[in-house]
């Protein structure tokens, strides 16, 4: 398949596409490493005990936009 391909197609189809694409794929051939499980197991922990801050993507961009 070449991507040239996909112009001709909507979005709608391109979004069939992808999820097509993403479901063939097994949850067992991705892995992660230890160190990251245990990150990801300690943030998930974090917030569901209230421990971390949700931020909404107009707070971040805006925050993004004062570093700049």
């Amino acid at each position: 398949m070449n991507v040239k391909d996909l112009n001709k197609y909507s979005n709608a189809e391109k979004i069939i596409l992808a999820e097509e694409l993403w479901d063939s794929i097994s949850k067992k051939d991705i892995s992660i490493s230890v160190e990251i499980k245990k990150e990801l197991d300690l943030r998930l922990k974090n917030l569901e005990e209230g421990k971390s801050r949700l931020y909404s993507w107009s707070e971040v961009r805006a925050h993004v936009k004062k570093l700049r």
